[in-house]
């Protein structure tokens, strides 16, 4: 084993009401690929914000030792100018910027005090092969891809002669193709004399590329286990990440659908003004009561425009087509019309869509219904909305100290679960669920599957778009596969599998 690039000894950070670390230990040694695994809430973005400067020394307690030296970095750019580079899972690069200047913001090569932007261009292309991304510099950000975004994003990290590079659930926002090419990146910088920290969720990547594995559990150091010791499983990480063992995460079925029709769409159309084309091309779906069906499909098959437009059309598309609910044929032009109807939306985006972040759970819980708890003069009713978030605080879960707890203090599991809460108290028919587990951890999935089962026993219907396809089969009735804005295909439970979903998806 080579020596240790880092070491972090017995770090503890505390928030108000909350012990995020304590008494942390953790050693990378260098030049190998060292994930960081826990549930949300362990504290594995805490630590390495610490690392980074973003918590400045003084802020917690113990030391971090770089190459034997011990530390004290102030701000981000300390941890940078000691060769630390930080990605986060909401990329930090600007829409409107080239590639090429997105690179170099803030600390552009300059000559005479005047960036130089033929040397800009020209470092730029070579950092972008470094990469293996062939696309010209010059082009804007907004215009690529999320994976391609995400290798933009290491490019930067690169230009800042990075030697350790820590990477906030890389893969989340990526399909396969895109996931396996970021992986075979860092073990090609790892030959290079990279040495990176990945914190993810997805535990079969993480067995695929990890060096070693440390494993947080509520803010302390469980364990680390090395790869060339021993074959490391998905079961002996989830024990140690959750401290039980779950052997299958998608709970046992208690519920049998009707054959009652709930939702149907039919020859359903949607064109896409600000684009100038169609996004979604003769529809046909049915919903039944107490139900799950699954959206499949790749990343831009047109799966969250198809659940936006039937969900009052927020976006403004041009839709054709009927849609009836309970029967009933409805035209929702606004979002409120179809909340009003019965339905619910969980967006994929919680931070972005789904929530205020600075405002505290019981407000986000109550934000979808406040008519409910409203008084003469259209005032709210403080102690019914304390009543009611705790009610969904307990019923789903929810860890925080207090209904009162400012939302983007806690983790994405439980922000998760505060969007769902918000929706539940709707009380809808039909609850659209927008990549429900992304980007949280294996015992909030496991959560989050069995508040889904109760919800269809309790005779509720659910649409859930999902790009994990273990999630689709584990979790649904049935099977639709969108593909190219059309349904390519229909399986039920029994008969589907990741090969035939694909092959769907795919053709």
């Amino acid at each position: 084993m080579n020596a240790p690039i880092l070491e972090m000894k017995n770090i503890t950070k505390e928030f108000p009401g909350v012990k995020a670390l304590s008494d942390v230990s953790f050693t990378v040694s260098t030049g190998e690929i060292h994930c960081l695994v826990g549930e949300n809430g362990a504290g594995k973005s805490t630590l390495m914000k610490v690392l980074s400067g973003v918590y400045p020394h003084g802020d917690y307690t113990g030391d971090i030792l770089l190459n034997g030296e011990i530390q004290r970095f102030r701000n981000i750019n300390d941890s940078e100018n000691a060769g630390i580079a930080i990605i986060y899972q909401e990329l930090a690069l600007v829409p409107e910027m080239t590639v090429f200047e997105n690179i170099f913001l803030g600390h552009e090569l300059k000559n005479n005090f005047i960036v130089d932007w033929n040397e800009t261009i020209k470092q730029a292309g070579e950092l972008l092969k470094k990469v293996k991304l062939d696309i010209n510099p010059a082009i804007k950000v907004k215009d690529l891809g999320v994976g391609t975004q995400q290798l933009v994003e290491i490019a930067k990290a690169l230009s800042k002669d990075v030697k350790l590079l820590i990477l906030d659930e890389p893969t989340s926002s990526l399909n396969e193709q895109d996931s396996e090419n970021l992986l075979q990146l860092l073990r090609d910088l790892k030959e290079h004399g990279v040495t990176s920290i990945m914190i993810s969720h997805k535990l079969k990547e993480v067995i695929a590329i990890a060096d070693s594995i440390t494993v947080l559990r509520d803010g302390q150091t469980i364990c680390t286990l090395r790869a060339h010791e021993g074959k490391i499983s998905e079961n002996v990480l989830i024990k140690h990440m959750v401290g039980r063992e779950i052997n299958n995460i998608y709970p046992p079925k208690k519920h049998a659908p009707t054959q009652e029709v709930i939702l149907e769409v039919k020859n359903w159309s949607a064109r896409n003004p600000a684009l100038g084309r169609d996004i979604l091309k003769d529809v046909n779906f049915k919903l039944n009561k107490g139900e799950i069906i699954g959206l499949a499909g790749l990343i831009g098959s047109g799966r969250t425009e198809l659940a936006l437009s039937i969900f009052g059309n927020p976006d403004n598309y041009q839709v054709s087509g009927d849609l009836y609910l309970n029967g009933k044929k409805r035209n929702f032009k606004h979002p409120k019309e179809a909340i009003t109807a019965g339905m619910s939306y969980v967006s994929e985006d919680r931070k972005g869509d789904g929530l205020i972040l600075i405002q505290d759970v019981k407000q986000n819980i109550s934000l979808a219904n406040l008519k409910e708890l409203a008084e003469r003069g259209g005032v709210v009713n403080s102690n019914a909305e304390i009543k009611v978030a705790n009610q969904y605080k307990s019923e789903l879960n929810i860890k925080t100290p207090t209904v009162e707890q400012i939302v983007s203090n806690l983790s994405g599991g439980n922000q998760q679960k505060v969007c769902l809460g918000k929706w539940l108290f709707v009380k809808p028919n039909v609850l659209i669920l927008d990549e429900p587990t992304r980007g949280i951890d294996v015992g909030a999935k496991f959560e989050i599957y069995t508040i889904m089962t109760e919800l269809v026993r309790q005779g509720m219907s659910i649409i859930m778009i999902s790009s994990e396809l273990p999630e689709v089969l584990g979790m649904s009735d049935r099977i639709y596969i969108v593909a190219s804005g059309r349904i390519a295909g229909e399986l039920s439970a029994q008969e589907a599998t990741q090969e035939k979903i694909m092959h769907l998806a795919t053709n």
